[in-house]
């Protein structure tokens, strides 16, 4: 297994299979598995993070 790589605040790593997978920081696989280590660089390169959606609100008890 190689070091992890940053693409776009993705982390790049390869499996103990060898397959590559996109992971956050977190370590949450994100993408994958992909056969070469170029593809799972290109998809971190056009990923985009989401800002998380707007809470809901409980029903009103009256």
């Amino acid at each position: 297994m190689s070091v992890a790589k940053s693409v776009n605040g993705y982390l790049i790593n390869q499996a103990k299979d060898g397959q590559w997978w996109v992971d956050s920081v977190a370590g949450e696989n994100i993408a994958g598995p992909f056969p070469t280590e170029a593809l799972a660089i290109e998809v971190a390169s056009v990923l985009q993070d989401q800002p998380a959606g707007p809470k809901r609100r409980g029903k009103d008890k009256s």
